[in-house]
């Protein structure tokens, strides 16, 4: 008997997604700013309900797969699903009209700070309370930090050397760029190759070794075809949703926290929060099972393909239009930035995570908050 793949759940899901979009183009007249402070209020809380909907139904289709197809595989395609749309959508909008030199700084900015310090550390709090501690890939998780650090001076600390006003001259950007999606590229290569096993739970890699071989993926995709590619379906057309909708309440949220006297970038931080949200909730429920590395394969798996995908994208488009892209970091977002990836080196060299790592992180995040309201 075969399993029921789509259920009314996924469909309602679905369509929720998809006709809250529709109708959010539709009233979009109403909701230009000055929107009436009731209209505003009523449209915001609408779409976060939707996304919250859906976003369950990514979580749903994405453990599935990650039980089916096994980790890496699973985390990654839920985290290169809403990367590349993140990506795209970036694109889109240094595409349109007005000015967005900051808007990959920006947008990859907030997402490093929510992935590496308020998820991560929210998930070692909670896991770490509950398992007394959690135990995690050391070469896996050392190589996504190893990504992270590079990718990180490439993006922000070099174009502050050596570009101009904070952003690289055109003779720069292309060697940038290769040298980027090549380390990405060759990363990615490795770990759905070679080094598969690095990104896998500690006990089942020790498995695996002592075994000396594995169910290869290709197998894994004959064996499961139709259930694979119907929640690849399922998943995709669940997620994109979530972004256009987060990325749509933009001028919305634009538009409240002006009233509010809120700092600008606040709202980019919201909506990169509710952007990472599927992924976030799917890290927090690893967590609590005490699975370590898919905490790790899903955060700074995102966050590695959020800077090889999103920094040569911008500055691609930035050469075909002649756009300036503005790269450069504040001091204070550099210190932030730089201290966070040294205390998730400390916390990942560590035989096990622990609540105290989590507090830790926290602590960074808040730090960034107060940044971020100065």
């Amino acid at each position: 008997m075969r399993t029921r793949l789509v259920g009314p759940a996924d469909l309602t899901r679905i369509g929720l997604g998809w006709g809250a979009f529709v109708v959010l183009l539709l009233i979009h007249p109403i909701l230009d700013a000055p929107a009436p402070p009731v209209t505003l209020i009523l449209a915001l809380t609408g779409i976060v309900a939707v996304i919250l909907v859906c976003a369950f139904g990514v979580v749903k289709q994405a453990e599935a797969l990650a039980h089916r197809l096994g980790d890496p595989y699973g985390s990654l395609v839920l985290t290169l699903s809403i990367v590349l749309i993140e990506v795209i959508l970036i694109a889109a909008v240094m595409l349109g009209p007005g000015d967005h030199t900051t808007i990959a700084r920006d947008s990859v900015m907030a997402v490093s700070m929510i992935i590496l310090n308020l998820v991560i550390g929210l998930c070692l709090l909670i896991g770490g309370l509950r398992h007394g501690g959690l135990r995690h890939n050391r070469v896996g998780a050392s190589a996504y930090l190893t990504m992270l650090i590079v990718l990180s001076v490439l993006a922000f600390g070099l174009p502050a050397a050596i570009g101009t006003d904070g952003a690289y001259t055109a003779g720069q950007e292309i060697p940038v760029i290769v040298l980027t999606l090549a380390v990405y590229g060759f990363f990615l290569f490795q770990q759905m190759g070679p080094r598969a096993v690095d990104f896998t739970e500690p006990d089942a890699a020790a498995s695996r070794a002592d075994a000396g071989a594995h169910t290869p993926i290709g197998d894994v995709f004959r064996e499961h075809r139709r259930e694979i590619i119907t929640r690849l379906v399922l998943l995709v057309v669940t997620v994109v949703p979530i972004v256009l909708l987060s990325h749509d309440m933009a001028a919305l949220l634009d538009d409240g926290l002006g009233r509010l006297g809120a700092p600008p970038a606040l709202a980019g931080v919201l909506i990169a929060a509710i952007v990472f949200l599927p992924e976030s909730i799917t890290s927090v429920r690893a967590a609590l099972a005490g699975e370590a590395q898919r905490v790790s394969n899903l955060c700074h798996g995102a966050l590695v393909s959020t800077v090889g995908l999103t920094i040569p994208a911008v500055l691609v488009i930035g050469l075909f239009t002649g756009q300036t892209v503005v790269l450069a970091e504040t001091p204070a977002d550099m210190l932030l930035l730089g201290a966070t990836l040294v205390l998730s080196v400390a916390t990942f060299a560590s035989k096990k995570a622990t609540a105290m790592h989590g507090a830790a992180h926290l602590v960074m995040f808040a730090a960034y908050a107060i940044v971020l309201f100065s």
